[in-house]
């Protein structure tokens, strides 16, 4: 039975995806190891890792959930995240946020290119 979910994000620059996670997003790294960053967050734990690799991906790639989107995503947007935009069949974004079937959710790339979303159960 799954214990725990554990994410692994690429960086092209740690130092840079460093200072995005502390400067945006107010994480900072519970360990460091040559090349990789640790977090531990509620619920989970996710790392970076270094690796030319990185910024490839087009899909999300880690996601979170809150209880208050609309308060999380003003914080960010005061700490400079940019959110995405999208208009596709069966999803549009209205001011970054997609409403589907019991759940509201915007996007976002961290400074390497990946792609993070948080949501929030309605």
């Amino acid at each position: 039975m799954m214990k725990e979910v554990h994410t692994v994000l690429p960086a092209a620059d740690l130092e840079r995806a460093r200072a995005f996670y502390r400067d945006k997003l107010k994480m900072v790294p519970d360990e460091n190891h040559e090349g990789i960053m640790v977090f531990h967050a509620p619920g989970g734990v996710f790392e970076i890792y270094e690796t030319a690799n990185a910024g490839t991906a087009q899909n999300t790639q880690m996601g979170w959930v809150t209880d208050d989107l609309d308060g999380e995503m003003s914080v960010m947007r005061g700490n400079g995240v940019v959110f995405e935009e999208y208009d596709f069949p069966g999803m549009k974004t209205v001011n970054g946020i997609a409403e589907m079937d019991g759940l509201r959710s915007a996007w976002f790339r961290d400074s390497e290119g990946n792609f993070i979303c948080v949501s929030q159960m309605t």
